[in-house]
């Protein structure tokens, strides 16, 4: 039977009107277009110049104390790497030792068995779980020959040591594991940050990249300023210290027959130092200077490129001076002087996790290896502000 129910025009209520399905539809698309509009990105959302310098700034920074930790990592895995090959070699002589004392035993007990002996010890003392146990329990020694007795002294004593390596070599083995860990998972850090700071700076259009050049050319020139300032201090601090010389050596002159007059112009805690550290400050310079224009790679060490700290260690070794690996061990290798004091040669460390070293040149300038993308460069000290400047450190 057929429905006399009226059909329902199709369409939506809109405030108790009912509306035709074109304008459903143009309403369903105006919501749409709505809806995108407010989910897609707008300037507002970009992170500003400023944001995004200070942002690749502080990723470049934990690159590098990622690095360091890769380079901390490197050299211990290297060292360990070597150990644990002189250990296994030495095991591996030892057990070829034990083996042949083992052996000589083992023809004294063939003999016993041959000639029937009643008490063959040899052979027990060898098929037993623990020989020295087994020496001590049974007075073993009271029974043997003076033969059989070196015998028994050498394979117990080639078991104890060899044992004793075995321990060392597993152990070194699960220090070089754990070391490899650090290396990979330090390597992981620094490739991601890195990264990160590629895809920021990537994602800049032509016009903020000439902005950003610009912020970039306004902290060298505030750099350039304070590294002027830090000159003309040191100048007159020189000064001063040769006129005090002065006086202090006509002083002695006009007091020569007074004995002890203390007149070797040094004083407890000088920051002062001596002539053979300007010679070897001198031959580190010149290396440093050498390297200019080279790239920075990260955990290298020359000589076709280098990070920060293997610029400084190469530099130092080329004078003589061997300085640990990392900034944090190069840090201690020193004495360590105020930054208005700082000489030619000496290692301005930067940022709480002194994640940054370079070579002090004077006059408020260093050479050093800056950062992924950039090449081995003289620049102010104060490259990155005043406040990030950690520590200033005399290494001979």
């Amino acid at each position: 039977m057929a429905s006399h129910r009226k059909s329902r025009p199709t369409g939506t209520r809109v405030a108790g009107i009912r509306t035709p399905a074109l304008a459903t539809a143009a309403l369903t698309s105006v919501a749409l277009l709505s809806q995108t509009a407010t989910a897609a990105p707008t300037d507002d959302d970009r992170p500003s110049l400023e944001e995004v310098e200070k942002k690749v700034g502080d990723l470049y920074r934990q690159a590098g104390s990622a690095t360091e930790k890769y380079n901390a990592a490197k050299e211990k895995t290297s060292k360990q790497r070597k150990r644990v090959a002189t250990l296994l070699d030495d095991v591996a002589e030892r057990t070829q030792k034990l083996n042949e004392a083992r052996e000589e035993l083992g023809s004294f007990a063939s003999a016993q068995y041959r000639t029937g002996s009643t008490v063959p010890e040899t052979a027990t003392f060898l098929l037993a779980d623990s020989p020295q146990d087994y020496v001590d329990r049974t007075h073993l020694m009271d029974r043997l020959t003076g033969r059989q007795k070196g015998a028994v002294d050498d394979y117990v004593t080639q078991q104890s040591e060899t044992m004793e390596k075995r321990r060392e070599a597993t152990e070194s083995l699960q220090t070089l594991t754990e070391s490899q860990s650090d290396l990979k998972t330090a390597k992981a850090t620094v490739q991601k940050k890195l990264a990160t700071a590629r895809e920021l700076l990537s994602e800049l259009t032509a016009e903020e990249k000439a902005r950003l050049a610009a912020i970039e050319k306004k902290k060298q020139e505030e750099a350039d300023r304070k590294a002027a300032e830090l000159a003309k201090q040191q100048a007159e601090e020189r000064k001063r210290q040769e006129e005090a010389d002065r006086q202090e050596s006509d002083a002695s002159s006009g007091s020569s027959g007074s004995a002890g007059s203390g007149g070797t112009g040094t004083e407890t805690g000088s920051t002062t130092p001596d002539s053979s550290y300007g010679t070897k400050a001198e031959k580190a310079l010149a290396f440093a200077r050498a390297q200019i224009g080279k790239p920075y790679v990260w955990g290298a060490t020359g000589p076709d490129s280098y990070d920060c700290s293997g610029l400084t260690q190469a530099a130092w070794k080329n004078a003589g001076v061997t300085l640990p690996r990392t900034t944090y061990d190069q840090v201690d290798a020193g004495t360590t002087v105020p930054v208005s004091q700082a000489q030619p040669g000496d290692l301005v460390f930067f940022y709480d996790d002194l994640s940054h070293v370079g070579l002090y040149i004077g006059n408020g300038m260093m050479i050093h290896a800056p950062k992924p993308g950039a090449y081995v460069r003289e620049e102010s000290i104060f490259y990155d502000g005043e406040s990030s400047i950690h520590s200033v450190v005399r290494p001979a």
